[in-house]
């Protein structure tokens, strides 16, 4: 790349259980320095059951952006991105939360599963450099699959099976669990039926579709479960990263919490109170997607979709077509045609410019 110039930015990515924010120093597509604070504000409460938010959660998340927006101020931010995923997707009333960050001065995105699932891999994959790998991104409300290949000194920037489930920790906690510990059945039964969503979504891949042997997880499930597993008081991001989890050691966290109620698993080492609640499933989620893979075990990244959004500035263009351009044309502000990549007149409206007759305006 000749333009080597270092950004600060600022990525906020509003989740179903947690509100997160990363001021990473960009260069060359890489984030050389960063910093990251997180906020459990479980914006998913009960979007599951009725397909709303509730207002107290909205105004948690808020909470949390307004001191987000100061932090990303006093770095000297050049830009605020800010992301919303599958609790924003799901509830009828979003527009309730997407006000509100308007008036913080965001400007809010709500982005399809598979647009998560593509910046959560890049995010991911510069650490795994050439190697073929399947990223896990398993959140409150669904968890994002993608498998490919980055190898940045070949040019290399190659997707498939990108894909969003509905499958995610408060999700399986709301349909599942009356209550922690989970009376008799309710833990076989949410076992069952994520191992049925992942079955399916491996035996839709193609025939062809080639395996990837290593399986990266990312997300606050994950990352807990390692804090979990070797009893991390206090938490220590650096010890989490590329730490590698077994399926038995998961199964053996699931026991574990399986005959306990939420103060009991709030107090074990290792796990955030506020995510007490949830952990049991997310932990459920994460067996049954090794199981239906076939993995033995995981490789836990501390990367996740901030980081994708933050190294994509000034990243090279074909990274970013191949990131943006199904979210672009899927909003209606991009197309194909046999000119090449037309902006639309809808784009022109979104970004407030004249539009002066023309169908579309050709890219290169």
């Amino acid at each position: 790349m000749a333009d080597c110039k270092r950004y600060k930015v600022a990525a906020i990515d509003l989740g179903t259980v947690s509100s997160r924010l990363v001021l990473a120093q960009v260069e060359a597509g890489a984030i050389v320095e960063s910093s990251k604070h997180t906020e459990i504000t479980d914006l998913g409460e009960g979007v599951d059951a009725t397909g709303r938010f509730c207002e107290a959660a909205v105004e948690r998340v808020l909470a949390a952006c307004r001191m987000f927006v100061a932090e990303a101020r006093d770095f000297g931010a050049a830009c605020i991105c800010t992301t919303c995923t599958s609790a924003a997707r799901d509830a009828s009333n979003a527009a309730l939360l997407l006000d509100g960050l308007r008036e913080l001065g965001l400007e809010p995105q709500v982005i399809p599963g598979e647009v998560e699932a593509r910046l959560t891999f890049f995010g991911v994959a510069h650490d795994f450099a050439g190697e073929r790998i399947i990223v896990a991104d398993s959140g409150g409300g669904s968890t994002e699959l993608a498998t490919g290949v980055y190898a940045p000194e070949r040019g290399i920037f190659a997707l498939e099976g990108t894909r969003s489930l509905d499958i995610g920790c408060r999700r399986v906690t709301e349909r599942f669990f009356s209550a922690l510990p989970p009376a008799d059945g309710e833990l076989a039964a949410a076992a069952d039926w994520a191992g049925e969503q992942f079955a399916t979504y491996f035996e839709g891949l193609p025939s062809n579709f080639e395996r990837a042997e290593r399986l990266v997880a990312v997300g606050g499930t994950v990352t807990t479960l390692v804090a979990l597993v070797h009893e991390l008081e206090p938490y220590d991001s650096s010890f989490v990263h590329l730490r590698e989890l077994s399926m038995e050691q998961i199964s053996a966290a699931i026991e574990r919490m399986s005959a306990l109620d939420v103060a009991g698993i709030a107090a074990l080492p290792g796990v955030q109170p506020k995510r007490a609640g949830v952990i049991l499933a997310g932990a459920v989620v994460i067996r049954e997607l090794m199981r239906a893979g076939g993995y033995q075990t995981l490789t836990v990244s501390e990367n996740s979709l901030l980081a994708g959004m933050a190294a994509t500035i000034n990243e090279e263009a074909v990274t970013l077509e191949d990131v943006y351009e199904p979210y672009l044309m899927q909003m209606g502000f991009l197309t194909r045609t046999p000119r090449g990549r037309c902006v639309t007149k809808k784009a022109y409206g979104h970004l407030g410019l004249a539009y002066f007759g023309q169908e579309q305006m050709e890219l290169s």
